[in-house]
């Protein structure tokens, strides 16, 4: 089964959405922002999805802005990284696509029709 961490009010989660229902595809929607995944769970899907861990991290979003993490990650040991991450839903990079065979980070619809339109 497909999983999507998603968030409710973000456009591009319901633009996501829409096309996994136009493509037929069974998933399950997961609210990012009550179920967030936890530490153990982060680490798994950045070392599945082979993607650098800042790939994770909702760059846009404002509780991203006022910690002012783009100063700040470039020197953050990973570790500190992943416990951010599962800190806060709102930290993570969304839609989060988690598939048996691989993980998505956010919604770039050339890299959602290979891996899930098949």
């Amino acid at each position: 089964m497909i999983k999507v961490y998603c968030y409710e009010r973000c456009t591009t989660c319901k633009k996501a959405l829409k096309w996994l229902d136009d493509h037929g595809v069974v998933y399950e929607s997961v609210d990012i922002k009550t179920e967030h995944p936890d530490e153990k769970t982060i680490r798994e899907l950045h070392f599945k999805s082979g993607l650098p861990l800042k790939r994770f991290f909702n760059t846009s979003g404002l509780l991203y802005k006022s910690l002012e993490l783009s100063k700040k990650l470039p020197s953050m040991p990973e570790d500190e990284q992943y416990r951010l991450l599962a800190s806060d839903g709102m930290l993570v990079k969304r839609p989060l696509v988690v598939t048996p065979d691989s993980v998505l980070v956010g919604f770039k619809e050339p890299e959602w029709q290979v891996l899930l339109k098949k």
